[in-house]
């Protein structure tokens, strides 16, 4: 009886857990169908958006300076590197060298076929929301992008959905690259407003 008890009450824990986990991801776009400013509305869809845009998952690898970032607390990468030329890492030690096609579980070492850092025109740490929002939309510091290859980066990207498999201890960004990407659109669909700066 105690077995089964101890049993349920684990089980029970672990639901409700599981339940908090799902309920602290990404609120979905038609959550804010009741906010019937459209820029407000499409603010605060960017706001919700941002739960992803500003956790260490995206912004380490958005540094503002040569030094990318890593952990959840963002500290200086370790061993020392810096992003080189083509954002790839110095020459002899490319980012590459070290994180390889996959997680590394062994080594802890995170890894992607395209591992690299945006480049430095991509930056975001370091600058407000509503700056990182103007940022986004802007096709001379985004890479030349349009608005709906943007959705389609943050929505489809294999080095962007990494942030949802990190391997080893490090915590996931929230709700999935799917709701991203609906919260993206959406955020297009009503105008694209930004956070004030």
């Amino acid at each position: 009886m105690r077995t089964s008890t101890a049993s349920w009450v684990i089980l029970s824990v672990c639901t409700v857990t599981s339940a908090f986990g799902q309920a602290a991801g990404l609120k979905a776009p038609d959550s804010f169908a009741s906010i019937t400013d459209r820029a407000e509305r499409s603010r605060a869809l960017f706001l919700e958006a941002s739960k992803v845009i500003q956790h260490p998952r995206c912004m380490n690898c958005h540094p503002g300076g040569e030094r990318p970032t890593q952990g959840s607390d963002m500290h200086p990468h370790s061993p020392m590197v810096v992003r080189g030329a083509d954002d790839k890492g110095a020459i002899g030690m490319h980012c590459t060298t070290c994180h390889q096609l996959g997680n590394f579980e062994p080594s802890g070492v995170p890894g992607h076929p395209l591992w690299h850092v945006a480049p430095k025109a991509m930056a975001w740490q370091g600058k407000s929301l509503g700056q990182i929002c103007e940022q986004i939309k802007d096709p001379a510091r985004n890479g030349g992008k349009t608005l709906a290859a943007i959705q389609q980066h943050m929505a489809h990207d294999s080095l962007v959905g990494w942030g949802w498999h990190p391997g080893g201890n490090r915590e996931s960004a929230p709700g999935t690259q799917a709701q991203l990407g609906a919260l993206i659109q959406a955020w297009i669909d009503s105008g694209a407003a930004c956070p004030a700066p």
